[in-house]
């Protein structure tokens, strides 16, 4: 399966998602803020890149960015879809929270079939 890193600061949430995926085979790495995805985005190979859009040091954004940057392909996650100024997430492929694990697994698909 895929090689996916998964950023998300909520533990409960980081859990969750990263049962799901591990559940459907494949290998997740994950980090908690912006600055240690990046060192993982540069340190190994992934195909995805999940990323929470408001992270404790900065943006998931940055790090979608960063990973299409380097050929990783993005899914962003975030609880305040509604709130966030309108446009933003139209550059992304976005799931809003709460997510279901379907939800997830469809996402990820989509993105890894693109």
């Amino acid at each position: 399966m895929a090689r996916i890193l998964l950023i998300e600061d909520d533990p409960d949430v980081l859990q969750l998602m990263e049962h799901v995926l591990l559940d459907y085979g494949h290998d997740v790495s994950t980090a908690e803020t912006v600055a240690i995805a990046r060192i993982l985005l540069a340190a190994q190979p992934f195909d995805l890149a999940i990323c929470d859009v408001n992270l404790p040091d900065g943006s998931g954004l940055d790090v979608a960015d960063a990973a299409k940057a380097r050929g990783v392909e993005a899914l962003v996650v975030t609880g305040y879809g509604l709130t966030i100024q309108a446009g933003i997430l139209s550059a992304y492929d976005y799931l809003l929270k709460p997510l279901r694990g379907h939800e997830l697994i469809a996402g990820v698909e989509r993105r890894l079939a693109s």
